[in-house]
């Protein structure tokens, strides 16, 4: 499907979308969202396949100019990079979206009191309005596949790009204002206050993709009004090589994944383990890959800047501090180019071994170009090594799937993991996209997202002659000693074996 095969745009329904200055607040867009979605009621499936559509076309029909926007955002990035990376997956989300909603939306309730004259029935509600604080890495992808989640679920959407992406967040606020009214879906930007003051108001839900610094700000904005958060945040990803693993596939496999957008992506690989001979193998071949892939950097429109001057600042900071303290530092730089550049904000592959405990990238994300290496000899000490950091957001191997990988998996946790190449688990929208403890609570993608942005609405009913009004105060103590010996009638399987005693203490 091309991304030009976008359901045809309606005409357009322009009524200030857009919070621009001198508008409404995005209090006042609040309460006029709030307000329309109490006087409408909970959308039909046309609503909400015409909703999708329009955020379909909004993509589709601005593309290309939605791409200038990340381009001149960054500096430097591949224009296939924001079309397909960014833009054409979310068309894809959202078409798969309509093509499924019907079927979601639907959730039997399967209990065998339906058999006593009890009826249940479990609705997926929309929960009002929706907050999104979208990031600055995939500024289209990260911010509007959830917002395709929140309308097919029914909500309403307020929708806050990063400002860090200024471009980007303002050409989404005016392309939104053509094919959404202010009472639907409205873009908040930077010019109404930083995003802090964007959390701290009384949503019905909200979302957040970003740092797991920012993330807990956000939480606590969303407590203080039990606004239900779910936050995907970071983290530093492991890659474990098997001792079994074709050493260069997996070593070009890893390379090519750690510079897709240069590191900028909440999935990149970020430290790997390898087996201890295989170390010198592995770290030639990397350096290698990268030297292929980019014979030039400076000028290159296929190798993506550092989004900031602060964050190129930072990735520095790491890679003199390693130095400095021992670690060996290399870098694939074409020959003649002068890298780090700070002007354009270009940082060269990079890969580090010899890393010890104390060095900052060993605590900190590092969002770059840049590659950690570490070797093992005993898996056991990999699963600690990688116990003893936050939870990452995804786990890599690398490796015949073996016995050894089902002992990493069941030793560790993370949001995900992928095996034998990069983001797998992005490319089906039929699985849950989340992470675990420090790198985010919640899920999304596809029905997950339907779940995300709904309450589980239980209705039962009861079609027996006699009910409550049998329950007064005599017959229930009448009740009391025949529930306790039904209570004695079966002991469950796996409790017969369990003592008297066993039972006195409480176990």
């Amino acid at each position: 499907m091309s991304i030009h095969d976008a359901p045809a745009a309606p005409a357009a329904v322009r009524t200030t979308s857009v919070a621009s200055s001198g508008g409404p607040t995005p209090a006042q867009i609040l309460d006029r969202q709030r307000a329309a979605f109490l006087r409408d009621g909970i959308p039909d499936l046309d609503t909400r396949l015409d909703r999708l559509g329009r955020l379909h076309a909004m993509l589709a029909d601005n593309c290309e100019s939605i791409a200038d926007a990340i381009i001149a955002d960054f500096g430097s990035r591949a224009r296939w990079l924001c079309t397909a990376g960014d833009i054409m997956y979310t068309v894809n989300e959202i078409r798969d979206q309509r093509r499924h909603l019907k079927k979601w939306l639907t959730e039997p309730a399967r209990t065998p009191l339906r058999l006593t004259g009890f009826r249940y029935q479990v609705r997926r509600d929309p929960l009002g309005v929706v907050g999104i604080a979208g990031p600055w890495n995939f500024p289209v992808q990260l911010t509007f596949v959830p917002a395709a989640g929140a309308l097919a679920a029914g909500n309403r959407l307020m929708i806050r790009p990063s400002s860090v992406t200024r471009n980007t967040g303002d050409a989404l606020a005016r392309y939104a204002a053509d094919y959404f009214g202010l009472e639907e879906l409205s873009v908040i930007t930077a010019d109404h206050g930083p995003g802090s003051a964007f959390s701290r108001l009384r949503f019905d839900s909200f979302f957040f993709t970003g740092s797991p610094e920012v993330g807990i700000e956000v939480a606590k904005d969303c407590a203080v009004n039990l606004v239900p958060a779910t936050l995907e945040l970071g983290g530093k990803n492991p890659v474990v090589v098997d001792v079994d693993a074709d050493i260069t596939r997996a070593a070009k496999r890893i390379a090519s994944a750690r510079l897709i957008n240069s590191g900028q992506v909440c999935l990149s690989p970020d430290y790997v383990f390898v087996p201890e001979d295989s170390l010198r193998p592995f770290t030639e071949q990397v350096l290698a890959s990268w030297r292929s892939a980019y014979p030039t950097i400076v000028g290159n429109p296929d190798y993506t800047a550092i989004i900031n001057r602060s964050n190129y600042d930072r990735i520095l900071g790491h890679l003199h501090d390693a130095a400095n303290k021992g670690a060996a530092v290399s870098q694939a730089i074409p020959g003649g180019e002068s890298l780090p550049d700070a002007e354009s904000r270009l940082i060269p592959p990079t890969i580090i071994t010899g890393l010890r405990p104390g060095m900052t990238i060993e605590s900190d994300e590092v969002f770059g170009p840049v590659l950690s290496v570490y070797t093992y000899r005993r898996l056991d000490n990999v699963i600690d090594a990688i116990n003893s950091r936050e939870h990452p957001l995804t786990l890599y191997w690398h490796g015949p799937e073996n016995d050894r990988l089902q002992t990493l998996i069941d030793g560790t946790r993370s949001g995900s993991v992928n095996v034998n190449e990069f983001m797998v688990n992005m490319y089906s929208a039929a699985v849950p996209f989340g992470g675990v403890g420090r790198s985010g609570m919640g899920s999304y993608h596809g029905e997950h997202s339907i779940r995300t942005f709904t309450h589980a609405r239980t209705v039962a009913s009861s079609r027996l002659p006699i009910g409550a009004e049998l329950a007064t105060p005599r017959r229930l103590r009448r009740l009391a000693p025949m529930a306790g010996r039904l209570s004695r009638v079966s002991v469950p399987r796996a409790t017969r074996n369990t003592t008297a005693a066993d039972l006195r203490h409480g176990i």
